[in-house]
Parts: structure tokens; sequence; C-alpha cells
């Protein structure tokens, strides 16, 4: 897998919240198959990580700005988790504009644990299929998704999984994902 994803540019969109190894994990993945990622936030600076959502768990330096984001920029799109992360995402127009974008354009969507709920306030969970943390659940079937409880979901260009627990699987499959060509992407 040294260089799957080599050409490749990975956004990963988090805020103030993210857990940790939920970012941590993946990217490594990404890096390690030879792809380029790059820390998409609400603001400048630094983002604050968490373990569990609660302890602090350091920070993660910010590598551009959402607003100063395109689509066009990246062959993919990864959305860790913590509940407190996407619940910021959710809430700022230009990054739900940004996920729904991304979604639409066919290029793979990768996300895990909470970060659905940034799928669901984009409005692009109708008709797919996903995985969540269970809390999540309930959110994506009210915004037309059929729930499943596997540890990786792949439903087009969306893939999903349930916790930190999945990693391994999951991490596989974005990968995987990230490396097949699709129309629309860049290809750089």
């Amino acid at each position: 897998m040294a260089n799957t994803l080599q050409g490749r540019r990975i956004a990963i969109l988090a805020a103030d919240g993210v857990e940790r190894v939920e970012l941590e994990t993946p990217r490594g993945a990404v890096q390690d198959a030879g792809g380029e990622t790059e820390l998409l936030s609400l603001k400048a600076g630094e983002i604050q990580a968490r373990n569990n959502d609660l302890e602090s768990a350091g920070t993660f330096v910010v590598d551009r700005v959402i607003a100063d984001a395109s689509v066009d920029d990246y062959d993919a799109l990864l959305l860790p988790g913590g509940t407190v992360n996407p619940d910021k995402l959710r809430i700022d127009e230009t990054a739900v504009s940004f996920v729904r974008a991304f979604v639409n354009s066919g290029k793979p969507v990768a996300t895990i644990c909470h970060g659905p709920w940034t799928l669901v306030e984009a409005g692009v969970a109708n008709g797919r299929t996903l995985t969540s943390y269970p809390s999540v659940r309930t959110d994506l079937r009210n915004a037309g998704a059929t729930v499943v409880d596997e540890e990786v979901v792949v439903d087009g260009n969306l893939i999903s999984s349930r916790s930190p627990d999945d990693l391994p699987a999951f991490c596989n499959a974005i990968v995987d994902a990230f490396a097949r060509p699709r129309a629309g992407a860049t290809g750089r």
C-alpha cells in the first residue's frame, strides 16, 4: 500500500472537540499510502482534540480555513467524529455547503462515529446506507438513511464506520476508496 495514494490530496474537515484517534489514525493511513492530507477547519491556528470526548488530547495545526477551500482542490474528504466537532461543523454554513458539494461531486467522503451528523445537516443522507455511533442513528434514520450496525459501510462514494474500535477496517476501506479513480476527481 506504500504508494497507493501517491498524488492524491485528502481534505480532513474538523473543529474543536475532534476525537484525536479518529483524525490521527486515518490521516496516518492515508499518509502511509502516499497521500497528502490537509486539515481544514472553521478558523486558522489550532483545533483542540479530545479523548473519549471528555479528556483534553492536545491540538492539531489547521492547514487551511474551510472558507478558503474548494472541492476541486481535493480527491477525497474525511470527516472524523467526537461529539463536539461535528456539532460545531453542522452549524457553520460554509462547512455544511462544502460537505454537500463534496458528496454531490461523486468523490469519496469517509466519516466515522459522530461524523455523519454533518451529512445529515448537509441533506445528503437521504436514500443512503450508513453506520455511525449508536446515538447518531436516529438522526440518520430521520434524515432518510438506512442505518446498519456494521464496522464499515460503503454506499457509492460514502464510507462510514461506527467508532474507534472500527478504525483498522475503516482505514483499509478509505485507502481503497480514495485510490479508485472517480468521475470528477482531480486525480492529482
